[in-house]
């Protein structure tokens, strides 16, 4: 039986779909699903109550505190992380845990994933052109809004640093021969609305991915942290793809913006690491899984 924690803040409007779309998955035993709500000052915790789920009600926020409190609670393996806003594809579940029974029997799977840029401005989608396809997302943990950990994965750590970057946290936790990734099982991720939500997310990504980096520099988490490759862009995606060319320009423009950014001092508050834009609605409809 995986236990499934969700920390979640101020998520009314996407939880209870992801909840449905957990609760209606197709499983031998019922899962162990806790939400950890932190700050909401909206009706998350209602819409979780009414689930009938396992409920956290921390008033401060902090997504890696309230990743700590719902593992408190959690009781069996495979451990996910689920973002509030991501719906499991029917099926989606089992394949993913499924993985963890095969060879080369990873400790950490995730989903694909698709970024669903529809409707967006031209710099939006011209930016998750090349992200999309860029080597990390491939083979990193980070991006899905979905990740399992068997129970030997998840002994790779004690708790949630304090820091911004939880994927990344993960991520660095694993060879890349310790990932897999459930090609058929497919989430989709909502990129953001407009170009201001997407530089804010990505200023609150390279502090959270900065801060971490810092940390693992001067020793105080015991992680070896992906270096960023600057020119991954060109070397991977514009070279050997010449069409997408244009869709560079923004790409580099929001990517100069958004380190230029970062290096500002934080507000209090600041840091949840995700766009207001998409939470307004329920999030799109995945496929099933293949």
């Amino acid at each position: 039986m995986p236990s499934v924690v969700i920390a979640a803040h101020n998520e009314q409007n996407v939880l209870g779909a992801s909840l449905s779309a957990l609760l209606g998955q197709a499983v031998s035993e019922p899962l162990e699903i806790i939400v950890s709500a932190n700050g909401c000052t909206d009706d998350t915790v209602a819409v979780a109550t009414r689930a009938g789920v396992t409920v956290i009600d921390r008033p401060e926020p902090g997504k890696a505190a309230a990743l700590n409190a719902g593992e408190r609670l959690a009781h069996y393996f495979p451990r996910i992380y689920l973002d509030a806003d991501i719906l499991v594809p029917p099926g989606g579940l089992a394949s993913v845990t499924g993985r963890f029974s095969h060879p080369p029997y990873p400790l950490a799977v995730v989903p694909r994933r698709r970024l669903d840029t529809s409707g967006r401005p031209w710099p939006v989608r011209a930016y998750c052109a090349i992200n999309e396809r860029l080597p990390a997302f491939r083979n990193g943990l980070f991006g899905r809004g979905m990740i399992a950990l068997s129970e030997q994965g998840r002994s790779r750590f004690d708790s949630f640093p304090a820091m911004i970057a939880d994927d990344l946290f993960l991520d660095s936790q694993f060879a890349d021969a310790e990932k897999a990734e459930a090609s058929d099982v497919e989430v989709v991720v909502a990129a953001p609305f407009t170009t201001r939500e997407l530089l804010n997310r990505l200023v609150r990504v390279r502090r959270g991915n900065a801060q971490l980096r810092a940390a693992a520099t001067a020793g105080a988490v015991d992680v070896a942290v992906r270096p960023a490759d600057r020119w991954a862009w060109l070397r991977h995606v514009v070279l050997p793809t010449p069409r997408l060319a244009f869709a560079a320009v923004p790409y580099v423009v929001i990517t100069l913006l958004a380190g230029l950014l970062a290096r500002r001092t934080v507000r209090a508050g600041d840091g949840w690491g995700r766009d207001e834009s998409t939470r307004g609605a329920p999030p799109a409809t995945n496929g099933a899984a293949t």
